[in-house]
């Protein structure tokens, strides 16, 4: 779609049914920018082609190659939290079941939206997420994300201090949505490259051909549609500093020239023979385990080392006790700032559920939570039921109906991990995953693709579940 007035703030939608998306498009076009794709993979290709995200996104879970499971919708809302932390995703999905509004939410979608929905209705809820990002923005400054007092943040804010200063790399590691990318800028406001510039570029959200001619630039003629040179992120950074999110997904051929740029400041352009060198500070994040891929041989021994001169574990919000508190009373004070109404309060019993809830979707779940809560009940107190419907909480809270069932599957699995043990012929490892992610085929088939389900089947959360399937081989996304 054509590039409309840079006046109007730009929407994604993704829908794989071109009739919703022209009705979408006539409907929100005078307000938006609309930009329209119709699978993940489009959405990938467009966002390449982007100088910036949209602000706002619109998605549907069903879709291709799996148009009747919500995997897809599930993995796009991740992938483009990935490339644009700060984009606002609601849903608009006929795949409305309670457990998918709750899931979506989890990984970071703002709201979810059931299909059809008046247009009236959805513009409003368009506009009142627009206005979640201004006073996200507006209070940017201030701040930083890392909020809260306990040992957890309090040895955060220690490490940051300590490693701001020094001009080596940084690791950072932590699950996703735990903020990995606000340690990151504290790093660098906190240190002496404060005035320079600070660039980010996650290594997840931009195809492996396109990720060398970024980080160091490109000249005249190197490959096809190289019309002019252009610098790289390395060299626009100068004497800053250099932020690679989920630094596990590069490509290994391009880490042996990082290594090489960390060790001496040594860099080409692509197409050019020159040696240039770089200043720039390199700070790493990634939310896989970096020993685990070392010993799988997909990631450098070397430049592990190289980077992790400095590291810092950012910490799970199920670890910050107290904190979990004080994010909510942090977030709860600025949404309602924003609405000019007295914050929402937890009765005592909700309060104890907010202390027990593990937020598997981190400060980013909780953030959207209270979010929610903000909107539908400004200056009231609410209750447990209340709370529990904004939880993923696939535990119940007493009693478990297919414990028997879960302890059979761990018995059965317990069995066969003994036998390929003991069996010479087998490789180990590669068995193994194979067992499981047989294990995890039919747990989908039996209760056809509820997630849900397979995992609570599976004896596992349904977070878990989802983390596994995307570390198996393609076919397993699609289905096959």
């Amino acid at each position: 779609m054509d590039i409309q007035s840079t006046s109007k703030p730009e929407l994604l939608i993704v829908d794989d049914d071109p009739l919703i998306i022209d009705t979408l498009s006539f409907v929100l076009g005078k307000d938006y920018t609309v930009r329209a794709a119709g699978s993940r993979a489009q959405v990938k290709s467009l966002l390449r082609q982007l100088d910036a995200a949209p602000e706002l996104a619109l998605v549907d879970l069903g879709l291709p190659p799996t148009p009747h499971r919500p995997d897809e919708g599930f993995q796009l809302i991740a992938d483009l939290l990935a490339h644009s932390p700060s984009i606002k995703i609601l849903v608009l999905s006929g795949q409305n079941d309670e457990a998918n509004a709750r899931y979506a939410r989890t990984l970071g979608a703002v709201e979810f939206i059931s299909k059809p929905c008046e247009p009236d209705v959805l513009k409003a809820m368009l506009a009142k997420a627009r206005r979640m990002a201004e006073v996200e923005q507006s209070s940017a400054k201030v701040d930083t994300g890392l909020i809260g007092t306990g040992f957890a943040i309090s040895k955060l804010h220690q490490q940051i201090a300590q490693y701001a200063t020094a001009p080596f790399p940084v690791l950072i590691e932590g699950e996703s949505g735990s903020g990995k990318e606000l340690v990151a800028q504290s790093l660098h406001r906190q240190g002496p490259r404060a005035g320079k510039p600070y660039l980010a570029l996650n290594c997840a959200a931009i195809s492996p051909s396109l990720v060398e001619p970024t980080l160091f630039g490109y000249v005249k003629g190197a490959f096809t549609g190289a019309t002019s040179s252009r610098s790289g992120y390395f060299e626009d950074a100068h004497e800053g500093t250099l932020f690679l999110d989920e630094i596990g997904e590069l490509p290994l051929e391009l880490q042996a020239k990082l290594l090489r740029v960390l060790e001496n400041g040594e860099y080409q352009r692509v197409g050019e023979t020159q040696s240039r060198v770089s200043n720039a500070r390199v700070i790493a994040a990634t939310n896989r385990d970096l020993r685990q891929e070392v010993r799988s041989g997909r990631f450098r021994p070397d430049l592990y080392h190289r980077l992790s001169v400095f590291s810092i574990s950012v910490p799970s919000l199920r670890e910050l006790g107290e904190d979990k508190v004080r994010l909510l009373e942090h977030y709860s004070t600025l949404y309602a700032r924003q609405s000019n109404v007295q914050p929402f309060k937890l009765d005592h019993k909700s309060l104890e559920l907010w202390m027990q809830y593990g937020f598997p979707g981190n400060v980013r779940e909780l953030r959207n939570i209270v979010i929610r809560l903000s909107t539908k009940y400004p200056s009231e107190t609410i209750n447990s039921e209340q709370l529990l419907g904004e939880f993923d909480w696939e535990e119940p809270m007493s009693g478990h109906s297919d414990t028997g069932q879960v302890k059979d599957f761990k018995t059965t699995v317990e069995a066969a991990r003994k036998h390929l043990q003991t069996n010479k012929g087998f490789l180990l490892d590669e068995a193994l995953r194979d067992l499981e992610r047989s294990y995890v085929e039919a747990a989908l088939d039996i209760t056809r693709g509820n997630l849900s389900q397979a995992a609570k089947l599976l004896g596992i959360h349904r977070t878990t579940l989802y983390s596994r399937m995307q570390n198996y081989a393609p076919g397993m996304e699609e289905g096959t």
